[in-house]
């Protein structure tokens, strides 16, 4: 599956040259990429959280809230870094390439539980942040690039491009309310 911007190369393309699933998002910023960027690298679990819209936050547990500022102690990410994620196991993303305030390619390989006896190979995925400018605020785009060992079916690929989808909305929608509140 893919979407806006899909036939352009991307850093950390070249990783999973062979992906199953390739999914494409833009968004538009209220912010210069050099705005963007701090709120970008301190992204994640056990950092400065996942981005939400205010009125999607106040249902979230105050403890699982994303920061509402840029934080010094989540700055300087460097390749090889790892940054927990959410999921079974003890999930994390490798800083692969970082050229700030251009780009960001996080690699993961999880390990997945065998299904009906049978072991399956482990899920390789590349996700990379791309920001460019736009007349005083950035573009952003996201690809998510998944090796499931397996071509994608359906569900994988429709099912998982929804949520990918509202994901990003939501995080577009979080950020650009931060964003916003520093002009």
């Amino acid at each position: 599956m893919s979407g806006l911007g899909a036939g352009r190369r991307l850093p950390g393309d070249d990783v999973l040259p062979g992906a199953d699933v390739v999914l494409d998002r833009m968004l538009d910023l209220a912010g210069t990429p050099e705005q963007v960027w701090p709120w970008l690298e301190q992204l994640g679990k056990d950092r400065a959280g996942w981005y939400l819209p205010h009125v999607v936050e106040m249902v979230v547990p105050r403890s699982r809230r994303a920061a509402r500022g840029i934080g010094s102690r989540w700055q300087g990410l460097q390749v090889g870094d790892a940054i927990p994620d959410w999921g079974p196991g003890s999930p994390s993303f490798e800083v692969l390439e970082i050229e700030r305030p251009k780009h960001l390619v996080y690699w993961s390989e999880r390990a997945r539980s065998a299904r009906r006896g049978v072991a399956r190979p482990p899920l390789r995925l590349t996700w990379a942040l791309v920001l460019e400018p736009r007349r005083g605020a950035s573009r952003l785009h996201l690809r998510l690039r998944l090796d499931l060992g397996h071509p994608a079916g359906p569900l994988a690929t429709y099912g998982g491009g929804l949520v990918d989808w509202l994901t990003v909305q939501l995080l577009g929608g979080g950020l650009n309310e931060r964003l916003r509140r520093l002009e």
